[in-house]
């Protein structure tokens, strides 16, 4: 992917870059109970990272310490993108042109595999305070939840949108019928929005948060204050084969992004400093990250308790047919 998403403003910012291992593996044991032997090994010596405006990836690629910490172990690291959102990365590594997706939500990555990819997920992350939001703009008439009723929301299909939105119309007991989804990527969405084509937008950060200053935009319904509970989470994925061929890589890659994660959570002023260089947007936005504090806490495939709050994730988003069919975690794991 070329380099053409480059911000060169906010609004440009916001328009264009928006735009055979076991089926428990890593917890599977031998009838005796043994836990078995991890594989090891790599047939690479480059591994391919995709990457996009915010997260952890955005982070390591720009200061470099994790191309260095891979580097110790004869890995060259390879960036591709930006990418708007998850799914087209799961794209690329479905496709051989990418070897990991960059650490976006477990809800597309599970349509993904619900539709025959052949990915496994390597390691997930649950940062803190989650911001995503539904917002509309100042003036719309829209400032609760029940104010959407007959209007028009954008959403990314089987995505974090889609599932903020169900959840905030089942909260507030407004049947999903009532509501205009708008299926929309989101170098789509925001102008749309912008426009008035849809009268609000479900969207993740730093998206949502540069929208709400570019478009004089307000929350409807924010995740981390309104949502009882979480269903979607952070995750990064690599094909079965590439983890089946190179699980020493995989280990690699885990272990640098979980040190990516440690240094942000013990630096998070310099942390906005350097997203907010990337990407160009005001010192307003910025500000509002540092106050934040955002910890990242990483999670291995062998955390036994989160695999199944992520199966009770799937499946409530089964139940409402954000993902289209039942889906079993435990048979998309690497085996680490």
């Amino acid at each position: 992917m070329s380099n053409s998403f480059f911000p060169q403003s906010r609004r440009r910012f916001l328009h264009s870059s928006l735009a055979g291992i076991g089926a428990l593996a890593g917890i599977a044991s031998t009838q005796s109970g043994n836990a078995l032997a991890a594989p090891t090994g790599r047939k690479t010596d480059t591994v391919r990272l995709t990457w996009g405006y915010f997260g952890l990836t955005l982070i390591a690629k720009e200061r470099g310490e994790f191309e260095k910490l891979l580097a110790k172990d004869g890995i060259k690291v390879e960036w591709l993108g930006p990418f708007p959102n998850h799914a087209p990365t799961l794209q690329a590594v479905t496709g051989g042109s990418a070897d990991f997706g960059f650490g976006g939500s477990t809800t597309p990555a599970l349509a993904a595999v619900i539709a025959g990819s052949p990915l496994v997920f390597t390691q997930f992350v649950i940062y803190d305070p989650r911001t995503t939001a539904i917002i509309a703009k100042d003036g719309s008439g829209i400032n609760k939840v029940e104010d959407l009723v007959g209007k028009s929301v954008a959403v990314n299909r089987s995505g974090l949108g889609e599932f903020l939105l169900i959840a905030a119309l089942e909260k507030h007991k407004i049947d999903r019928s009532a509501v205009k989804f708008v299926y929309l990527n989101p170098p789509d969405a925001a102008p749309a929005l912008a426009s008035g084509k849809v009268d609000a937008w479900s969207m993740w950060s730093p998206g949502v948060d540069i929208a709400r200053q570019e478009y004089k935009a307000h929350n409807v319904f924010l995740e981390g204050r309104d949502l009882d509970f979480q269903i979607d989470f952070s995750s990064y994925l690599t094909s079965r084969k590439f983890a089946t061929d190179n699980p020493d890589i995989v280990r690699a890659v885990n272990a640098a992004f979980q040190a990516e994660a440690k240094w942000v959570n013990q630096n998070s002023s310099e942390t906005e400093h350097i997203v907010q260089k990337r990407t160009n947007y005001s010192d307003q936005v910025r500000d509002e990250f540092i106050a934040l504090k955002r910890q990242y806490r990483v999670l291995p495939v062998t955390d036994s308790k989160f695999i199944g709050e992520l199966q009770q994730a799937a499946d409530w988003l089964v139940a409402r047919k954000v993902l289209p069919e039942p889906v079993k975690v435990s048979d998309h794991l690497a085996n680490l």
